[in-house]
């Protein structure tokens, strides 16, 4: 099958390696890609993501069968119903049913509605902040303050304090994360630690991919500011096979029931954020599509047919033989970022020793923020420059050579966490 992938991050080059490996892949085309796609896909960068006109007579022209839209925006804007309008199979959510992401107060109040097992909230417009200041002086600590829209996974801050908690208040509601910020919601701090696990789903029946555990935090031992994501491994050994049924049981196949009787069937990858205490799984949040950077990690130890599976969801006819096995062994994927990431960063920095880094057999480099100079050289582009996955039949292999990987790469103010994967050692090896 020819298939059109939409997106240009980590997550996108990940996706594009699991559909080379495809044995029903015909062509692999991508909007916009990056430099690390080049030789398994062909990359189309004169389309805009906002242009879905042109979107759908490319995929007219080229006889696509499947559209697989990687980021949240597109799909927050509609994208994958301008696509539903003209019979193109899209595997992705429609606008409203991507709302489970694009407004967390929304995601809680169907949670609470259909008792999905999270942290207690409240909601609060910019025209209320009073009533919030008023709302964590009640409540224990720390105390989670959120922006309600879409933050590129950094609209999240939590208050050790109650003093913080006004901070974070006043911030959000000043300008913080921008729209994302014009309402708010305040939750319970939810103990435990975190893990993240992929619902691949028709609307109805669902796969579940191998169970993540992404670092958040800028710097080593989950220290510093919220970022995009640092690094991630899988499968994270705190999501056992108990756990894993008790998030399909009472998180997933709930949420998809509730999504169906709302009127706005889920059909694409839910993603599902959990704190997980003695075995017990919350969510933290749900998102409309794959994460960034787990997905790196859940694809490179999946088995399967990855565009026979994803192509089956968007017809409505999950194919559930199409996933021969969640996980083989272990993946670690550290983030390379650029020096002050989350903050101002420089970008332009030449990227040197990748070939040797892609020539390590047990390491794959995804490329996120990187970009292709005509001389042909390869130089940072953004935040999290590249991600470095390491693979293992144990987890301390996949990190061993996680790590080896990255040290033949260099470029100026290169950053990374050096702690990636430690938190499932601790659980293999306790």
């Amino acid at each position: 099958m020819n298939i059109l992938l939409i997106g240009s991050g980590g997550r996108e080059h990940a996706l594009a390696f699991g559909f080379h490996e495809s044995p029903s892949l015909g062509t692999l085309f991508v909007f916009p890609g990056n430099p690390g796609m080049k030789n398994i896909a062909t990359l189309v960068d004169s389309i805009s993501l906002n242009d879905s006109a042109t979107i759908v007579s490319f995929c007219k022209q080229h006889e696509i069968d499947l559209v697989v839209v990687g980021p949240e925006a597109p799909l927050v804007k509609g994208l994958a119903d301008d696509l539903r309008k003209h019979d193109i199979p899209v595997f992705g959510p429609s606008a409203k049913a991507a709302r489970i992401e694009s407004s967390k107060g929304f995601s809680k109040d169907l949670m609470k509605k259909h008792g999905i097992p999270t942290a207690g909230y409240e909601r609060f417009t910019k025209e209320h902040a009073h009533e919030a200041h008023a709302y964590v002086n009640d409540r224990p600590l720390p105390i989670v303050v959120k922006a309600d829209g879409l933050a590129a996974g950094k609209g999240v801050i939590i208050a050790e304090t109650h003093h913080e908690a006004h901070e974070a208040i006043d911030e959000i509601f000043a300008g913080l994360f921008a729209d994302a910020g014009s309402s708010i919601v305040i939750e319970d701090f939810l103990k435990g630690e975190e893990a993240s696990v992929f619902a691949i789903t028709d609307g109805n029946d669902v796969v579940l991919l191998a169970p993540a555990q992404d670092h958040k935090r800028a710097k080593d031992g989950d220290l510093g500011k919220n970022t995009g994501g640092m690094g991630a491994y899988a499968p994270a050994p705190i999501v056992t096979e108990e756990v894993m049924q008790r998030v399909h049981d009472d998180i997933v196949i709930p949420m998809l029931k509730a999504m169906r009787e709302e009127g706005y069937p889920f059909v694409g990858c839910l993603f599902v954020g959990l704190m997980i205490d003695a075995g017990n799984p919350s969510v933290v949040e749900f998102n409309c599509r794959f994460g960034d950077p787990e997905t790196q990690a859940v694809l490179s130890v999946f088995r399967g047919d990855l565009a026979k599976l994803l192509h089956s969801a968007a017809i409505g006819e999950l194919d559930h033989t199409a996933l021969q096995s969640r996980s083989k062994g272990f993946a670690c994927n550290v983030v390379m970022a650029s020096g002050g990431y989350p903050d101002d960063y420089e970008t332009g920095h030449v990227i040197l020793g990748l070939d040797k880094a892609n020539q390590e057999p047990n390491v794959h480099v995804f490329h996120a923020g990187t970009m292709l100079l005509p001389d042909g050289t390869i130089v940072t582009a953004g935040g999290r420059v590249l991600g470095i996955c390491g693979l293992g039949e144990e987890l301390a292999d996949a990190i061993q050579h996680a790590y080896s990987g990255l040290e033949h790469i260099h470029y100026h103010h290169r950053y990374f966490r050096t702690d990636i994967g430690k938190k499932g050692l601790s659980v293999t090896n306790p």
